[in-house]
């Protein structure tokens, strides 16, 4: 397992970040109910294996299964015997928890509720990493990173990030916390797969020239990228696309993807799921790839990924086979600043 800086702080966390949306169960209409379904004991064994891999960074939200992912992640910390100092605890704020008008959002009042009840379920004094969970169109933004600030402050909060944000919305909340003092976004968490790569048009350099980290949800596609579905696959597989087809992806260019993968998969000794994370643990910006499972031996396989080394053959062909098409001003911008562009992203080694 490597360890990768989170952003432009002294913290270092594991490059395979626990995900815990599949923790708890939900009501019939949430969408939550088509991932969850992890109940304590099979998740203690979940924690407890990937611990023992070096896994240090775990990622929950108040959102999944409505408290019930945070509740059994922090009864599973207790039950294990988990020295708080030893792992990264990183939940969310801003879905909707509950019926009422300010039982969401992004608000400093919704903030404050949401941080004292995740602080109880997860039987802990602080969170290390507070993310905002999506974009609120209708609170300042301003007031959002003023409420972080201070629960920064109070030191019930160590540092903050967002998830599923536009590059200039990321880019104005750093201008903000810079012109007053605010403690500024550390991370961002955003959909990446080698079947969707639109984040490299404008948010990864944005995060490179703001040394921003990256968590990445849903390398696989949501399922799509593990094999089971799509060109050589043994058949439709059944799993969570079937039920919750997200996130959206062109499926066309995806089992282009596919057909390749399999290919390097083949040269690798490695299943198909290992080198779609493999290609995404590769990219230079990446910290943290987040992996949920729901049986052990998901979770077995998908970290097999960290020991996968793809050569520069392999990233050249998958880099090839996963190319977004051009788009303005990303073809202008090539176009004119070719002989001033950067070399391209070298892979880890």
């Amino acid at each position: 397992m490597r360890y990768n800086q989170l952003g432009n702080t002294g913290l270092f966390v594991s490059e395979i970040c626990l995900g815990t949306m599949t923790f708890g169960e939900a009501g019939a209409a949430s969408q939550w109910s088509q991932i969850a379904g992890v109940g304590q004991d099979a998740a203690d064994r979940i924690v407890e294996r990937s611990l023992a891999a070096g896994v240090n960074f775990i990622d929950t939200a108040n959102v999944y299964s409505l408290g019930n992912s945070e509740r059994i992640l922090g009864q599973s910390l207790k039950n294990l015997g988990v020295a708080r100092k030893d792992v990264i605890i990183a939940t969310k704020v801003h879905g909707q928890m509950g019926d009422k008008p300010n039982d969401r959002g992004s608000s400093r009042g919704h903030i404050m509720d949401s941080v004292e009840q995740s602080l109880e379920r997860l039987q802990t004094d602080h969170i290390d990493l507070y993310q905002v969970h999506g974009t609120d169109t209708v609170t300042p933004i301003d007031e959002t990173l003023r409420a972080l600030d201070d629960l920064v402050s109070r030191g019930l909060v160590r540092y903050v990030g967002l998830s599923n944000w536009a590059a200039w919305r990321i880019a104005k909340a750093l201008g903000i916390s810079e012109r007053k003092g605010f403690a500024r976004f550390e991370t961002v968490q955003a959909y990446y797969s080698i079947a969707g790569r639109d984040l490299e048009r404008e948010i990864v350099p944005l995060m490179q020239e703001e040394k921003l980290g990256l968590m990445v949800w849903s390398p696989l596609a949501g399922g799509l990228l593990s094999g089971k579905y799509g060109p050589g696959a043994s058949s439709n597989g059944e799993g969570r696309r079937a039920s919750f087809d997200f996130p959206p992806v062109d499926k066309d260019r995806a089992w282009a993807c596919v057909a390749v993968m399999r290919e390097v998969a083949a040269k690798h000794g490695a299943s198909v799921a290992e080198v779609a994370l493999g290609y995404i643990l590769a990219k230079p910006f990446v910290t943290s790839v987040i992996i949920g499972a729901k049986r052990l031996e998901q979770l077995e396989e998908n970290l097999k990924a960290v020991t996968l080394r793809l050569d520069a053959d392999d990233m050249a062909r998958l880099d090839e086979v996963s190319a977004l098409p051009p788009e303005y001003p990303r073809w202008m911008l090539d176009r004119q600043g070719a002989g001033r562009r950067p070399a391209p992203f070298e892979p880890k080694e």
